[in-house]
């Protein structure tokens, strides 16, 4: 099991801490490889986006217009989290639907 986020994201601590088996791939460190992206994308579309970070604020409005896998390409931080992939599946956030369906 991988989990796609940030060391310092408190989410993703809460779901590494709950999901020991998972794996933490650092998403500015080690990126998430273009196909898990492309399948995330394909699943979620523009919902992979997290236009509430910090990041998203300090985009220019040309930068936004940018395709969504262009933005997380160039801005990996951008990436709502965090994004688990188990066994070939996706979720995306640590929400309660995503903390039942992997419990």
């Amino acid at each position: 099991m991988q989990l796609y986020g940030l060391k310092n994201c408190d989410t993703c601590r809460k779901a590494l801490k709950s999901l020991p088996e998972a794996t933490l791939v650092d998403l500015r460190a080690d990126g998430v490889p273009t196909d898990v992206l492309e399948k995330a994308y394909a699943k979620f579309g523009d919902a992979l986006l997290n236009t509430r970070s910090t990041t998203w604020r300090q985009l220019d409005e040309q930068t936004r217009q940018q395709p969504v896998l262009t933005l997380l390409a160039e801005h990996p931080a951008l990436m709502k989290r965090p994004l688990i992939e188990k066994d070939g599946e996706l979720f995306l956030s640590w929400s309660k639907d995503v903390q039942d369906a992997l419990a």
